[in-house]
């Protein structure tokens, strides 16, 4: 886990937000796998869910600095 925050920590804020966009519509797609009765898709969405807010979390602590 901690390589994964190690790698987002590398990126810039733009690379970010489009990782950000990309997480959001990974986990749009992971429910309506899960809806239509899929449960493979159910470890993807919570490792996904994580991703996104460590993403959100750097993303706010890069705001935070330039004020």
């Amino acid at each position: 886990m901690a390589r994964r925050v190690e790698k987002y920590r590398e990126m810039n804020p733009g690379e970010l937000e489009n990782q950000q966009r990309e997480l959001a519509e990974q986990i749009f797609r992971l429910r309506f796998q899960l809806s239509a009765g899929q449960a493979e898709g159910l470890k993807k969405m919570r490792e996904a869910r994580k991703d996104l807010a460590r993403v959100n979390t750097l993303l706010r602590q890069a705001e935070l600095r330039k004020v």
